[in-house]
């Protein structure tokens, strides 16, 4: 299907043992902060930054939103995500972005914010398959040795899995995670992974030499690393992609500790750590209100644990916060 002129650029991807394990992409939750304690205490194959706008990376004032982009050696292969609607934005933000010294780039074409869908981006582009073509092209184009992956969804207000999946996997993209539900659905609605399957399959039939198939990672529900590889399995991908339980549970990615078997001390502890490290990082760019979202999931589960996670909510002040802490730990 692919003549000698468009192989793919694979890069760190094809190099991965399969089954793989990603770290989802998180806006909120899984900045540069708790990617250090991630790395530390329970690394995945592959981590991604939060989505940032293509078109605040094409404009003069970048440097503005690069503190989304503060990483380490610690945390490769590290994929940077992008949004957006204008293709050539895309371009001028991957060029951007292969000069900062990620190891990929990500499109999201899934996100159903309305601040994202508002600029034409995330799960808007499932509406324009061909603008979503000229997008993943343009990223391409300035991404230079940087392998170009894309996550979306099934469809937006349907099922579109047979005509959407195949119109990007014509682009060739290296990588494509299916988030397993369409646009309008809700997380009580379960993500079903046959859709994955028939994605695996999808891509089988349009790329008969393995070599050159792009790589399907499978994404929804996914509980923990032995629950992925049991999903990768049953859908038979590439990898699988784990989301909001990795919330408050830096130790997910890691097959030799669990967050149940962890002294409410030791979790404390990590969850200050964080907090350090969010301060140390960010300083004035971001406001530890911010970071109350983490303690309500660090925080849950034991005696006491409401009553702490109140005082929590009302501290704004890092030395407080500590005091709070250090004086809620048992002996």
């Amino acid at each position: 299907m692919l003549s000698s002129t468009t192989l793919m650029n694979h890069g760190f991807w094809k190099s991965l043992k399969r089954p793989f394990a990603v770290q989802a992409p998180m806006s909120g939750y899984t900045d540069a902060a708790y990617r250090v304690i991630m790395a530390k205490y329970g690394k995945p194959d592959v981590m991604f930054t939060e989505f940032v706008p293509a078109d605040g990376l094409a404009s003069p004032g970048r440097d503005n939103i690069l503190y989304n982009f503060i990483k380490s050696e610690a945390q490769r292969p590290l994929v940077a995500q992008i949004y957006g609607g204008i293709p050539d934005n895309f371009q001028v933000a991957a060029e951007f972005v292969a000069g900062l010294g990620f190891d990929g780039i990500d499109v999201n074409m899934g996100c159903p914010a309305k601040q994202v869908e508002k600029h034409r981006g995330g799960s808007d582009l499932i509406k324009d398959p061909l603008r979503a073509q000229e997008i993943i092209l343009a990223t391409r184009a300035g991404a230079g040795d940087l392998p170009v992956s894309v996550k979306t969804r099934i469809g937006y207000g349907e099922n579109e899995l047979e005509t959407w999946i195949p119109n990007l996997l014509e682009v060739t993209p290296v990588a494509l995670t299916l988030h397993a539900r369409m646009r309008e659905d809700t997380y009580l609605i379960p993500a079903d992974w046959g859709h994955v399957a028939r994605t695996v399959e999808i891509a089988e039939e349009m790329f008969p030499d393995e070599a050159q198939r792009p790589l399907i990672i499978g994404n929804g529900d996914v509980t923990g690393i032995e629950h992925g590889k049991e999903r990768v399995r049953q859908a038979g991908c590439d990898g699988f992609m784990i989301g909001r339980s990795m919330y408050g549970d830096p130790w997910l990615f890691n097959p030799e500790v669990s967050k149940d078997d962890l002294t409410i001390r030791e979790i404390l502890s990590v969850m200050l750590e964080h907090t350090e490290q969010y301060v140390e990082l960010f300083g004035d760019q971001k406001p530890l209100e911010q970071m109350k979202k983490h303690y309500k999931a660090y925080a849950n589960g034991f005696d006491g644990a409401a009553i702490m996670r109140a005082k929590l909510m009302r501290t704004n002040d890092l030395d407080e916060l500590r005091a709070t802490v250090i004086a809620a730990m048992p002996d």
